[in-house]
């Protein structure tokens, strides 16, 4: 790590690559740049040239790396976040354990098993420890007090768990398949968090097919059915137009928990009441994703063990999107889930 002397103190400052400056990348190097102290991006990398130069000239310091794995390699690059495409995920986050530097990588893992398979066992032999994956809803104030009273006991024993996952609309290319493994994925890794029990088997259903879009199935309901007996809902409709709407319920023996995504102010005029919701998913999450970055800083400059979801909990995120694939393409009928261990795979 960089060091920089401040007065008498010589504090260590982390100096961070980031990968990717689409809407998410841009958010990272920003709060990274601007409100996480101890933390200073030296290179920012894409594939569009004239994004990524925009990107560093909002940044202090930051020069733009000529192509991902080059920024990896950088001596003037201690960490690493990748907030790439999906499908790059994999071959960047063994490059950077391989490269013995700590990274942050965007959900999910990898968009295959199999991949993610190839990126834990790197982990477990090379880099034990050195990667930590964006599942920000850890994060999210709501989501933590959920925890917190469920773990209190403050509904009695769970039962059921319902989460809703609503977008205005869906990104290009967006696939049936790609729904589960980008957007789904955050509930497969927020349930078995929540209640402390792994996902064991997976059922996947829909209805008809909104008429607002080609090309996917949207909406989708996928049931969770975790090894403590509770059934979990999960509703994902990328293209549910009216705002970004992200929900959990849970329902125990004495009574309900649940998070709201309802805007702050409500507004009363006209002889109507009325609250707004937020056309992304930035609003919503913004506290969930200072606070990961600003936990992930701490723990790198620290050496204390990552706070954030581990390489092992994408692979289990992974393992549960791929059986609900397979559930999909078999007609909805109910299907194990199973985690590769540890030297299966390719």
């Amino acid at each position: 790590m960089g060091c920089v002397n401040d007065g008498e103190a010589v504090v260590s400052t982390l100096r961070v690559g980031v990968i990717g400056t689409g809407v998410m990348g841009t958010d990272h190097a920003v709060i990274l740049d601007r409100f996480v102290s101890g933390a200073v991006v030296t290179r920012v990398s894409d594939v569009d040239g004239d994004r990524v130069a925009a990107v560093a000239a909002r940044l202090s310091g930051a020069t733009v790396s000529p192509e991902a794995f080059a920024l990896i390699a950088d001596p003037e690059v201690d960490a690493v976040v990748i907030a790439s495409s999906d499908a790059t995920h994999a071959g960047l986050a063994i490059a950077a354990v391989r490269a013995g530097k700590p990274v942050l990588c965007e959900k999910p893992l990898a968009p295959t098993l199999a991949e993610a398979a190839d990126v834990a066992r790197t982990v477990e032999r090379d880099g034990p420890g050195l990667l930590s994956l964006g599942f920000m809803r850890r994060f999210d104030p709501a989501h933590v007090e959920l925890k917190t009273a469920l773990a209190a006991g403050a509904c009695g024993a769970p039962l059921l768990v319902h989460c809703i996952s609503r977008g205005v609309s869906s990104g290009p290319g967006a696939t049936s398949e790609s729904s589960i493994t980008g957007s789904a994925v955050h509930e497969f890794d927020t349930v078995p968090w929540l209640l402390g029990a792994p996902v064991v088997e997976v059922s996947w259903h829909a209805p008809r097919r909104s008429g607002e879009v080609d090309g996917l199935q949207d909406p989708q309901l996928i049931l969770l059915r975790t090894a403590d007996g509770v059934l979990s809902t999960v509703e994902v409709f990328l293209n549910a137009r009216y705002g970004y709407d992200v929900r959990c319920e849970v329902v125990g023996e004495r009574g309900v928990l649940g998070t709201t995504s309802q805007a702050p102010v409500i507004r009363d005029a006209a002889g109507t009441r009325s609250s707004g919701y937020p056309a992304d998913w930035r609003p919503r999450f913004a506290d969930a994703y200072r606070l990961e970055l600003r936990a992930w800083v701490d723990a790198v400059t620290t050496g204390v063990p990552t706070p954030l979801a581990t390489s092992r909990d994408g692979l289990v995120a992974a393992a549960v999107s791929d059986a609900v694939i397979t559930s999909m393409m078999a007609g909805g009928g109910w299907i194990a889930v199973a985690v590769p261990t540890e030297g299966e795979g390719g």
